[in-house]
Protein backbone atom coordinates (compact mmCIF):
# COMPACT_ATOMS: atom_id res chain seq x y z
CA UNK A 1 0.00 0.00 0.00
CA UNK A 2 1.11 3.60 -0.60
CA UNK A 3 1.71 5.28 2.74
CA UNK A 4 4.56 7.71 3.35
CA UNK A 5 5.42 6.68 6.88
CA UNK A 6 8.82 8.35 6.82
CA UNK A 7 7.21 11.72 6.10
CA UNK A 8 4.76 11.14 8.92
CA UNK A 9 7.55 10.17 11.32
CA UNK A 10 9.19 13.55 10.73
CA UNK A 11 6.05 15.15 12.19
CA UNK A 12 6.79 13.53 15.58
CA UNK A 13 9.90 15.09 17.16
CA UNK A 14 10.33 12.41 19.81
CA UNK A 15 10.76 9.69 17.18
CA UNK A 16 14.08 11.26 16.19
CA UNK A 17 15.51 10.79 19.68
CA UNK A 18 17.64 7.96 20.96
CA UNK A 19 17.16 5.70 23.95
CA UNK A 20 20.09 3.70 25.35
CA UNK A 21 22.14 5.13 22.44
CA UNK A 22 19.79 3.48 19.96
CA UNK A 23 16.99 4.93 17.81
CA UNK A 24 13.75 4.93 19.76
CA UNK A 25 11.21 2.33 18.67
CA UNK A 26 8.07 3.44 20.47
CA UNK A 27 5.67 0.48 20.60
CA UNK A 28 3.43 1.56 23.47
CA UNK A 29 0.79 3.70 21.80
CA UNK A 30 -2.03 1.80 23.52
CA UNK A 31 -0.81 3.33 26.78
CA UNK A 32 -0.37 6.82 25.36
CA UNK A 33 0.32 8.09 21.86
CA UNK A 34 3.15 10.40 20.87
CA UNK A 35 2.33 13.94 19.75
CA UNK A 36 2.88 15.50 16.33
CA UNK A 37 4.54 18.90 16.10
CA UNK A 38 1.21 20.39 15.02
CA UNK A 39 -0.23 19.60 18.45
CA UNK A 40 2.84 20.79 20.33
CA UNK A 41 2.86 24.04 18.35
CA UNK A 42 -0.86 24.62 18.85
CA UNK A 43 -0.50 24.38 22.62
CA UNK A 44 2.61 26.57 22.68
CA UNK A 45 0.95 29.18 20.46
CA UNK A 46 -2.16 29.25 22.63
CA UNK A 47 -0.16 29.81 25.82
CA UNK A 48 2.15 32.30 24.11
CA UNK A 49 -0.37 34.45 22.29
CA UNK A 50 -3.99 33.57 23.06
CA UNK A 51 -4.38 32.40 26.66
CA UNK A 52 -7.17 33.67 28.87
CA UNK A 53 -9.92 32.03 30.89
CA UNK A 54 -13.05 31.19 28.95
CA UNK A 55 -16.79 31.88 29.25
CA UNK A 56 -16.18 34.72 31.70
CA UNK A 57 -14.32 37.68 30.24
CA UNK A 58 -15.81 40.43 28.10
CA UNK A 59 -12.38 41.47 26.82
CA UNK A 60 -11.10 40.37 23.41
CA UNK A 61 -8.49 37.86 24.61
CA UNK A 62 -11.05 35.93 26.66
CA UNK A 63 -13.61 36.06 23.88
CA UNK A 64 -11.06 34.67 21.42
CA UNK A 65 -10.01 31.86 23.82
CA UNK A 66 -13.68 31.01 24.30
CA UNK A 67 -14.25 30.91 20.55
CA UNK A 68 -11.31 28.56 20.05
CA UNK A 69 -12.40 26.27 22.88
CA UNK A 70 -15.99 26.07 21.68
CA UNK A 71 -14.84 25.44 18.11
CA UNK A 72 -13.07 22.29 19.28
CA UNK A 73 -16.36 21.00 20.69
CA UNK A 74 -17.87 21.28 17.22
CA UNK A 75 -14.75 19.69 15.74
CA UNK A 76 -14.96 16.69 18.05
CA UNK A 77 -18.67 16.26 17.29
CA UNK A 78 -17.94 16.15 13.55
CA UNK A 79 -15.03 13.75 14.08
CA UNK A 80 -17.11 11.10 15.85
CA UNK A 81 -20.36 11.63 13.97
CA UNK A 82 -22.30 13.32 16.78
CA UNK A 83 -25.39 15.14 15.59
CA UNK A 84 -25.12 17.99 18.09
CA UNK A 85 -22.03 19.65 19.67
CA UNK A 86 -24.02 19.83 22.93
CA UNK A 87 -23.50 16.06 23.15
CA UNK A 88 -19.76 16.59 23.71
CA UNK A 89 -18.63 16.93 27.34
CA UNK A 90 -14.96 17.75 27.94
CA UNK A 91 -13.34 15.82 30.79
CA UNK A 92 -9.75 14.88 31.67
CA UNK A 93 -9.79 11.40 30.18
CA UNK A 94 -11.96 8.34 29.51
CA UNK A 95 -11.73 7.34 33.17
CA UNK A 96 -13.31 10.58 34.28
CA UNK A 97 -15.95 10.27 31.57
CA UNK A 98 -16.99 6.82 32.82
CA UNK A 99 -16.99 7.98 36.43
CA UNK A 100 -19.15 10.94 35.43
CA UNK A 101 -21.76 8.57 34.02
CA UNK A 102 -21.55 6.30 37.05
CA UNK A 103 -21.94 9.16 39.52
CA UNK A 104 -24.54 11.20 37.64
CA UNK A 105 -26.62 8.85 35.49
CA UNK A 106 -25.95 5.83 37.70
CA UNK A 107 -26.98 7.43 40.97
CA UNK A 108 -30.31 8.39 39.45
CA UNK A 109 -31.02 5.25 37.41
CA UNK A 110 -29.56 2.26 39.30
CA UNK A 111 -31.44 0.86 42.26
CA UNK A 112 -31.34 -2.04 44.67
CA UNK A 113 -31.40 -5.36 42.83
CA UNK A 114 -30.64 -3.82 39.43
CA UNK A 115 -27.91 -5.29 37.24
CA UNK A 116 -24.93 -3.81 35.40
CA UNK A 117 -23.25 -5.96 32.75
CA UNK A 118 -19.59 -5.62 31.77
CA UNK A 119 -17.16 -7.97 30.01
CA UNK A 120 -14.10 -9.92 31.08
CA UNK A 121 -11.83 -7.88 28.80
CA UNK A 122 -12.54 -4.48 30.37
CA UNK A 123 -9.92 -2.00 31.53
CA UNK A 124 -10.16 -1.20 35.24
CA UNK A 125 -11.66 2.17 34.28
CA UNK A 126 -14.73 0.34 32.99
CA UNK A 127 -14.98 -2.01 35.96
CA UNK A 128 -14.20 -0.18 39.19
CA UNK A 129 -16.71 2.72 38.81
CA UNK A 130 -19.50 0.17 38.26
CA UNK A 131 -18.35 -1.91 41.23
CA UNK A 132 -18.45 1.22 43.37
CA UNK A 133 -21.92 2.13 42.06
CA UNK A 134 -23.20 -1.40 42.61
CA UNK A 135 -21.93 -1.35 46.19
CA UNK A 136 -23.62 1.99 46.89
CA UNK A 137 -26.90 0.92 45.35
CA UNK A 138 -26.93 -2.77 46.37
CA UNK A 139 -26.99 -3.64 42.67
CA UNK A 140 -25.33 -6.61 40.97
CA UNK A 141 -22.40 -6.60 38.56
CA UNK A 142 -22.53 -9.39 35.97
CA UNK A 143 -19.66 -10.33 33.65
CA UNK A 144 -19.78 -11.56 30.05
CA UNK A 145 -17.05 -14.00 29.09
CA UNK A 146 -14.70 -14.35 26.13
CA UNK A 147 -13.75 -17.17 23.78
CA UNK A 148 -10.32 -18.77 23.77
CA UNK A 149 -9.19 -16.54 20.90
CA UNK A 150 -10.06 -13.41 22.89
CA UNK A 151 -13.28 -12.56 21.06
CA UNK A 152 -16.34 -11.70 23.09
CA UNK A 153 -18.89 -14.46 23.70
CA UNK A 154 -21.80 -12.43 22.35
CA UNK A 155 -24.35 -15.20 22.85
CA UNK A 156 -23.41 -15.55 26.51
CA UNK A 157 -23.51 -11.77 26.91
CA UNK A 158 -27.02 -11.70 25.46
CA UNK A 159 -28.11 -14.35 27.97
CA UNK A 160 -27.10 -11.98 30.79
CA UNK A 161 -29.41 -9.19 29.59
CA UNK A 162 -32.47 -9.61 31.76
CA UNK A 163 -35.38 -7.56 33.10
CA UNK A 164 -33.21 -6.03 35.85
CA UNK A 165 -30.34 -5.05 33.55
CA UNK A 166 -30.06 -1.27 33.50
CA UNK A 167 -26.65 -0.76 31.92
CA UNK A 168 -24.33 -2.59 29.55
CA UNK A 169 -20.78 -1.16 29.60
CA UNK A 170 -18.14 -2.60 27.30
CA UNK A 171 -15.00 -1.70 25.41
CA UNK A 172 -14.86 -0.92 21.70
CA UNK A 173 -11.32 -2.35 21.45
CA UNK A 174 -9.52 -4.36 24.13
CA UNK A 175 -6.32 -2.68 25.29
CA UNK A 176 -4.76 -6.13 25.92
CA UNK A 177 -6.20 -8.52 23.36
CA UNK A 178 -6.73 -6.01 20.57
CA UNK A 179 -10.19 -7.50 20.02
CA UNK A 180 -12.57 -5.21 18.14
CA UNK A 181 -16.04 -5.81 19.49
CA UNK A 182 -19.16 -5.75 17.25
CA UNK A 183 -20.47 -2.61 18.90
CA UNK A 184 -23.54 -2.00 16.72
CA UNK A 185 -24.70 -5.62 17.12
CA UNK A 186 -24.31 -5.47 20.90
CA UNK A 187 -25.99 -2.10 21.34
CA UNK A 188 -28.92 -3.27 19.20
CA UNK A 189 -29.47 -6.20 21.57
CA UNK A 190 -29.46 -3.83 24.52
CA UNK A 191 -31.67 -1.21 22.87
CA UNK A 192 -34.31 -3.84 22.07
CA UNK A 193 -34.52 -4.50 25.82
CA UNK A 194 -34.48 -0.85 26.90
CA UNK A 195 -30.96 -1.13 28.33
CA UNK A 196 -28.62 1.87 28.35
CA UNK A 197 -25.17 1.31 26.82
CA UNK A 198 -21.78 2.86 27.45
CA UNK A 199 -18.80 2.14 25.19
CA UNK A 200 -15.21 2.68 26.31
CA UNK A 201 -13.72 4.03 23.11
CA UNK A 202 -10.22 4.83 24.41
CA UNK A 203 -8.66 2.30 22.03
CA UNK A 204 -11.27 2.70 19.29
CA UNK A 205 -11.27 6.37 18.31
CA UNK A 206 -7.51 6.73 17.67
CA UNK A 207 -7.18 3.95 15.13
CA UNK A 208 -10.07 4.11 12.68
CA UNK A 209 -13.26 5.96 11.72
CA UNK A 210 -15.91 6.14 14.46
CA UNK A 211 -19.53 7.20 13.98
CA UNK A 212 -21.45 7.17 17.25
CA UNK A 213 -24.79 7.41 15.47
CA UNK A 214 -24.09 4.20 13.58
CA UNK A 215 -22.73 2.46 16.68
CA UNK A 216 -26.06 2.97 18.42
CA UNK A 217 -24.73 3.45 21.95
CA UNK A 218 -25.95 5.97 24.53
CA UNK A 219 -22.53 7.02 25.86
CA UNK A 220 -19.06 6.87 24.30
CA UNK A 221 -15.89 7.81 26.19
CA UNK A 222 -12.32 8.41 25.04
CA UNK A 223 -9.05 10.07 26.03
CA UNK A 224 -7.22 12.78 24.11
CA UNK A 225 -3.76 11.51 25.03
CA UNK A 226 -4.40 8.25 23.15
CA UNK A 227 -5.67 10.28 20.19
CA UNK A 228 -2.20 11.83 19.61
CA UNK A 229 -3.31 14.85 21.61
CA UNK A 230 -2.25 16.10 25.03
CA UNK A 231 -3.05 14.52 28.35
CA UNK A 232 -5.66 16.44 30.32
CA UNK A 233 -8.41 16.46 27.69
CA UNK A 234 -10.91 13.66 27.18
CA UNK A 235 -14.43 13.35 25.86
CA UNK A 236 -17.74 11.95 26.97
CA UNK A 237 -20.28 11.76 24.20
CA UNK A 238 -23.87 11.16 25.26
CA UNK A 239 -27.28 11.47 23.70
CA UNK A 240 -28.35 15.01 24.51
CA UNK A 241 -31.73 14.03 25.92
CA UNK A 242 -29.99 11.70 28.39
CA UNK A 243 -27.26 14.20 29.32
CA UNK A 244 -29.75 17.00 29.82
CA UNK A 245 -31.76 14.88 32.27
CA UNK A 246 -28.70 13.92 34.36
CA UNK A 247 -27.82 15.75 37.58
CA UNK A 248 -24.46 17.56 37.82
CA UNK A 249 -21.29 15.63 38.56
CA UNK A 250 -19.31 18.48 40.17
CA UNK A 251 -20.48 21.83 41.51
CA UNK A 252 -18.85 25.20 41.03
CA UNK A 253 -18.38 27.95 38.52
CA UNK A 254 -19.54 27.77 34.91
CA UNK A 255 -22.02 24.91 35.43
CA UNK A 256 -24.80 27.06 36.80
CA UNK A 257 -27.60 29.34 35.65
CA UNK A 258 -28.11 31.12 38.97
CA UNK A 259 -26.73 30.69 42.47
CA UNK A 260 -28.31 31.95 45.66
CA UNK A 261 -28.39 30.76 49.25
CA UNK A 262 -31.98 29.74 48.66
CA UNK A 263 -30.91 27.33 45.94
CA UNK A 264 -29.05 26.92 42.67
CA UNK A 265 -30.22 26.20 39.17
CA UNK A 266 -27.91 24.47 36.73
CA UNK A 267 -26.87 25.06 33.15
CA UNK A 268 -27.93 22.65 30.47
CA UNK A 269 -25.65 19.96 29.11
CA UNK A 270 -22.77 20.02 28.36
CA UNK A 271 -21.87 23.04 30.51
CA UNK A 272 -23.61 21.38 33.47
CA UNK A 273 -20.77 18.84 33.61
CA UNK A 274 -17.83 21.23 33.13
CA UNK A 275 -17.44 22.92 36.50
CA UNK A 276 -14.50 25.24 37.01
CA UNK A 277 -11.69 26.20 34.68
CA UNK A 278 -10.95 23.34 32.28
CA UNK A 279 -7.60 22.40 30.77
CA UNK A 280 -8.17 24.90 27.97
CA UNK A 281 -4.83 24.44 26.23
CA UNK A 282 -5.23 20.65 26.16
CA UNK A 283 -8.62 21.00 24.50
CA UNK A 284 -7.02 23.29 21.91
CA UNK A 285 -4.35 20.62 21.42
CA UNK A 286 -7.02 17.96 21.01
CA UNK A 287 -8.55 19.98 18.20
CA UNK A 288 -5.16 20.22 16.52
CA UNK A 289 -4.70 16.44 16.87
CA UNK A 290 -8.01 15.80 15.14
CA UNK A 291 -7.09 18.17 12.32
CA UNK A 292 -3.78 16.34 11.92
CA UNK A 293 -5.38 12.88 11.88
CA UNK A 294 -8.02 13.88 9.37
CA UNK A 295 -5.29 15.31 7.17
CA UNK A 296 -3.90 11.77 6.92
CA UNK A 297 -7.32 10.11 6.85
CA UNK A 298 -8.62 7.71 9.47
CA UNK A 299 -9.24 4.99 6.88
CA UNK A 300 -5.61 5.31 5.72
CA UNK A 301 -4.44 5.09 9.32
CA UNK A 302 -6.52 1.97 9.93
CA UNK A 303 -5.17 0.29 6.78
CA UNK A 304 -1.51 0.99 7.64
CA UNK A 305 -1.93 -0.20 11.22
CA UNK A 306 -3.62 -3.38 10.02
CA UNK A 307 -0.64 -4.06 7.75
CA UNK A 308 1.64 -3.59 10.77
CA UNK A 309 -0.51 -6.01 12.78
CA UNK A 310 -0.28 -8.66 10.05
CA UNK A 311 3.49 -8.26 9.81
CA UNK A 312 3.94 -8.37 13.59
CA UNK A 313 1.71 -11.41 14.01
CA UNK A 314 3.57 -13.36 11.35
CA UNK A 315 7.02 -12.35 12.62
CA UNK A 316 6.35 -12.89 16.32
CA UNK A 317 4.73 -16.26 15.66
CA UNK A 318 8.11 -17.50 14.41
CA UNK A 319 9.90 -16.74 17.70
CA UNK A 320 10.36 -20.07 19.54
CA UNK A 321 8.59 -20.15 22.88
CA UNK A 322 6.53 -17.03 22.18
CA UNK A 323 2.73 -17.22 22.45
CA UNK A 324 0.43 -14.42 21.30
CA UNK A 325 -2.45 -13.68 23.66
CA UNK A 326 -5.54 -12.66 21.70
CA UNK A 327 -6.04 -13.89 18.16
CA UNK A 328 -9.57 -12.72 17.38
CA UNK A 329 -10.39 -12.32 13.70
CA UNK A 330 -11.37 -8.68 14.19
CA UNK A 331 -8.37 -7.12 15.89
CA UNK A 332 -6.57 -3.80 16.26
CA UNK A 333 -2.81 -3.28 16.12
CA UNK A 334 -2.13 -4.58 19.63
CA UNK A 335 -0.12 -7.74 20.28
CA UNK A 336 0.15 -9.10 23.81
CA UNK A 337 2.44 -12.08 24.29
CA UNK A 338 4.35 -14.27 26.72
CA UNK A 339 7.76 -15.86 26.26
CA UNK A 340 8.56 -19.20 27.87
CA UNK A 341 10.77 -18.86 30.92
CA UNK A 342 10.92 -15.06 30.89
CA UNK A 343 8.82 -12.75 33.03
CA UNK A 344 7.19 -9.93 31.03
CA UNK A 345 8.96 -7.32 33.17
CA UNK A 346 12.31 -8.87 32.23
CA UNK A 347 11.27 -8.76 28.58
CA UNK A 348 10.50 -5.08 28.93
CA UNK A 349 13.83 -4.39 30.61
CA UNK A 350 15.89 -6.18 27.99
CA UNK A 351 14.00 -4.47 25.17
CA UNK A 352 14.52 -1.09 26.82
CA UNK A 353 18.24 -1.76 26.55
CA UNK A 354 17.70 -2.05 22.81
CA UNK A 355 15.85 1.26 22.61
CA UNK A 356 12.46 -0.46 22.24
CA UNK A 357 9.57 0.73 24.40
CA UNK A 358 6.82 -1.80 25.10
CA UNK A 359 4.42 -2.33 28.00
CA UNK A 360 4.77 -5.15 30.51
CA UNK A 361 2.35 -5.98 33.32
CA UNK A 362 -1.37 -6.50 33.81
CA UNK A 363 -2.29 -3.46 31.65
CA UNK A 364 -4.97 -2.33 34.13
CA UNK A 365 -6.89 -5.50 33.30
CA UNK A 366 -6.31 -7.78 36.27
CA UNK A 367 -9.63 -9.66 35.93
CA UNK A 368 -8.69 -10.50 32.34
CA UNK A 369 -5.26 -11.70 33.46
CA UNK A 370 -6.91 -13.90 36.07
CA UNK A 371 -9.23 -15.33 33.41
CA UNK A 372 -6.22 -16.08 31.20
CA UNK A 373 -4.29 -17.63 34.09
CA UNK A 374 -1.42 -15.18 33.62
CA UNK A 375 0.17 -12.76 36.09
CA UNK A 376 1.14 -10.41 33.26
CA UNK A 377 1.96 -10.16 29.57
CA UNK A 378 4.27 -8.11 27.40
CA UNK A 379 2.45 -5.89 24.90
CA UNK A 380 3.54 -4.17 21.73
CA UNK A 381 1.05 -1.69 20.31
CA UNK A 382 1.44 0.10 17.01
CA UNK A 383 0.40 3.37 15.43
CA UNK A 384 0.60 4.83 11.95
CA UNK A 385 4.05 6.26 12.76
CA UNK A 386 5.52 2.78 13.28
CA UNK A 387 7.34 0.79 10.60
CA UNK A 388 7.88 -2.86 9.68
CA UNK A 389 11.58 -2.31 10.43
CA UNK A 390 10.74 -1.47 14.05
CA UNK A 391 8.78 -4.70 14.30
CA UNK A 392 11.80 -6.57 12.94
CA UNK A 393 13.92 -4.92 15.66
CA UNK A 394 11.38 -6.11 18.22
CA UNK A 395 11.61 -9.68 16.96
CA UNK A 396 15.41 -9.64 17.00
CA UNK A 397 15.43 -8.25 20.54
CA UNK A 398 12.99 -10.95 21.70
CA UNK A 399 15.23 -13.64 20.25
CA UNK A 400 18.13 -12.09 22.18
CA UNK A 401 15.97 -12.07 25.31
CA UNK A 402 15.14 -15.74 24.86
CA UNK A 403 18.83 -16.59 24.52
CA UNK A 404 19.75 -14.58 27.63
CA UNK A 405 17.27 -16.53 29.76
CA UNK A 406 17.80 -19.94 28.15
Amino acid sequence: MSFDVERIRRDFPILATKMRERPLAYLDTAASAQKPKAVIDAISDFYSSHYANIHRGVYQLSAEATRRYDAVRKRVAQFIGARDPREIVFVRNATEAINLVARSWGEAQIGKGDEIVVTTMEHHANIVPWQMLAARKEARLRVASIHEDGSLDVAQLESLLGPRTRLLAFTHVSNVLGTINPVAEITAMARARGITTLVDGAQGVPHGPVDVASLGCDFYAFSGHKLFGPSGAGVLWGRHAILDAMPPFLGGGDMIERVSFKGTTYARAPERFEAGTPDIASVIGLGAAIDYLEGIGMANIAAWEHALLVHATEALSKVPGLRIIGTAKEKAAVVAFVLDGVHPHDIGTVLDGEGIAIRAGHHCAQPLMEHLGLPATARASFAFYNTPAEIDRLVAALEKTRDLFA
